[in-house]
């Protein structure tokens, strides 16, 4: 475990206490890390639910369509 001294706002400290109060944590660390990993998991990847994956491996196998000029087939200029 990594220990870190921070300084935060009063608002991220009231914050703070809310999310311990809330969660029943012991101290503010407990609190820190639970507002982070709860915030991180919009940044990581998030897993493909199994019915998109098979949705995609059937998709796979679909013949495809060759275009030489994608503009023209779209109608765009």
């Amino acid at each position: 475990m990594v220990q870190a001294m921070v300084q935060i706002s009063d608002d991220a400290n009231q914050i703070l206490n809310i999310v311990k109060a809330k969660h029943n944590l012991k101290d503010k660390s407990e609190a820190i890390d639970r507002v982070v990993l709860e915030y991180g998991h919009d940044f990581l990847e998030p897993e493909l639910r199994p019915e998109f994956i098979e949705k995609m491996k059937i998709r796979q196998k679909e013949p495809t369509v060759k275009i030489k000029n994608f503009r023209k087939h779209f109608g765009l200029n």
